[in-house]
């Protein structure tokens, strides 16, 4: 039954990951994600069904759009294959329980909100301010991952503490660190995960980027996403935060 399951996850994973490709492209440009159907985003022309399926779609067309010969971006395999991957991880560690439904809404915005926020330097409200009360909201179920006041505790703290960052960087270089979008997006980040997963998370994601702004040289006085960052540490706290956790007291 599980390999059932499996399948399944792997199957619906990977069509919504395709809904999620038309989310990534068109929310940053203002447009329905709903009307006209899927199409080159070059030559505007309608994808066939048949062209249209997860993956496979891709490696048929081999990389390129039918119609205009225009190279498509690997975004869109990697997304359709990324999405499915990380629900089948939820559900081996979790099952179909509510924790599991709880973090597949956590991941599905996320993975948007990573590749919007890589392509664009923006993470929209639309996608980042709905997490605070969602967060909170299902932390009141007794089996969520956290309780209400983690949740409040988690929003409120991530809230103000990048805030404070924020304007402290405003204040004394006179422009722009975090953005507001990456202050809403822990702030919503912390009602889905608690206290303990927002430290966590900043950690994690603050040592990836620097790691990161080193390895390629980055220019520190250019803009910069620190979103996707977030996003990969709250899916690594999510999957194997406590396991971490343990093996570093363990060290003490």
């Amino acid at each position: 039954m599980q390999y059932f399951h499996l399948l399944f996850l792997a199957i619906l994973g990977s069509c919504i990951g395709s809904f999620f490709n038309v989310c990534i492209y068109r929310i940053p440009n203002k447009e329905s994600i709903v009307f006209p159907p899927s199409h080159c985003p070059h030559c505007k022309k309608s994808i066939p069904p048949w062209l249209n399926i997860p993956i496979i779609g891709y490696l048929l067309c081999m990389g390129k759009c039918k119609e205009c010969n225009i190279k498509i971006s690997w975004q869109y395999p990697l997304v359709e294959f990324i999405t499915p991957l990380l629900f089948i991880l939820l559900y081996l560690k979790f099952g179909f329980s509510f924790m599991f439904f709880q973090y597949i809404i956590l991941f599905s915005v996320g993975i948007i909100i990573f590749f919007i926020d890589l392509y664009h330097q923006i993470i929209p409200d639309t996608l980042s301010l709905p997490l605070i009360p969602l967060g909170i909201l299902l932390s009141l179920h007794p089996s969520a991952g956290v309780n209400v006041k983690d949740s409040l505790a988690g929003a409120i703290t991530g809230f103000l503490l990048f805030y404070f960052l924020a304007w402290s960087y405003w204040r004394f270089r006179n422009k722009m660190g975090l953005g507001g979008g990456d202050i809403k997006l822990i702030a919503g980040l912390g009602a889905f995960i608690g206290l303990v997963g927002l430290i966590f998370v900043i950690l994690i994601s603050s040592v990836t980027a620097l790691i990161t702004i080193l390895a390629i040289r980055y220019d520190i006085n250019k803009q910069f996403s620190f979103g996707p960052f977030m996003i990969f540490a709250v899916v690594i706290y999510v999957l194997y935060g406590h396991n971490v956790i343990m093996w570093y007291l363990s060290l003490y």
